[in-house]
């Protein structure tokens, strides 16, 4: 046969990859993510949350079987089930099955010396608690102060961040809110704070808070342009001169900063929690 009548081989499916959870499954799909991406392969994700009871564990383990049958390969199964026979149901699959209670949980009883509590969906529970209910107001003031809008109880926020507009802020205040209850307030640096060469007047107090966010001027002309095409505001010199002055600023003004380029919402968050070192009681 020539080469040019050889069959083309069909390109190989992504690996199937189970997110098993008697819960939302955040847990465990956030796991899966840190282990999978350390391996250089194509991989979809099947989540199926709220796997409570016997007969939806019966469910998904035919799911996962029916699967190895027809693409003939084993499917990837990360599990954060608690009760004890759905857990067992779904371990007897066709999947390579990672069951992370059963890696960290009993050997914390063992040292512990303390049974755990094996109740579903524990983590969810607690939406009457007032660690709940701080994130939830964190949210809220992180909205009411989104990008200057509002001055007021400013003395009440964990951290007020300033740069340049599309530098990352806003989301990053969000994130410090839902993930971590941290009141955060942001500010967008304009021209006429290049201007005057320093902060409005309103966060001069507050400096200690005040954490700045940077950008590479290219990637921030990017971002304008899919806003605002073609306008001076997305120009890379007019990006070029806005970073530029903001850097300047704070560094005149002692405010710890970083260039949000090429980092993660995450990344950026742990530094900023890092810098302002705030704690906050998790369990």
């Amino acid at each position: 046969m020539s080469a040019q009548n050889t069959p083309i081989a069909p390109p190989a499916l992504p690996r199937p990859v189970f997110i098993v959870s008697d819960g939302t499954g955040i847990t465990a799909e956030t796991f899966a993510h840190s282990i999978l991406a350390q391996f250089e392969m194509r991989f979809r994700q099947i989540r199926v949350p709220f796997i409570d009871s016997v007969d939806k564990a019966y469910e998904v383990a035919q799911r996962i079987n029916e699967m190895y049958r027809s693409e003939g390969i084993r499917p990837i199964v990360f599990t954060t089930l608690v009760d004890s026979r759905a857990n067992e149901i779904v371990r007897n699959t066709q999947g390579l099955v990672l069951d992370m209670f059963q890696t960290f949980i009993e050997p914390l009883e063992l040292e512990l010396n303390l049974k755990s509590m094996h109740a579903i969906g524990r983590v969810h529970q607690n939406a009457d608690s007032e660690a709940y209910k701080n994130r939830i107001e964190a949210i809220n003031f992180s909205l009411a102060h989104d990008d200057g809008q509002s001055n007021k109880n400013l003395q009440s926020a964990d951290v007020i961040l300033v740069g340049v507009s599309r530098s990352g802020k806003t989301p990053t205040s969000l994130y410090l809110a839902l993930q971590y209850g941290v009141k955060a307030a942001n500010y967008p640096l304009i021209p006429d704070d290049f201007e005057r060469q320093k902060l409005p007047s309103t966060l001069d107090q507050f400096k200690e808070k005040i954490f700045g966010l940077s950008i590479d001027p290219a990637r921030l002309s990017e971002i304008r342009n899919e806003r605002r095409p073609g306008s001076k505001y997305a120009a890379l010199e007019n990006c070029r001169y806005e970073v530029n002055e903001a850097e300047a600023m704070m560094r005149r003004q002692g405010i710890k900063w970083l260039s949000s380029t090429h980092k993660s919402i995450e990344e950026i968050a742990t530094t900023i929690l890092q810098e302002i070192k705030l704690e906050r009681d998790g369990y």
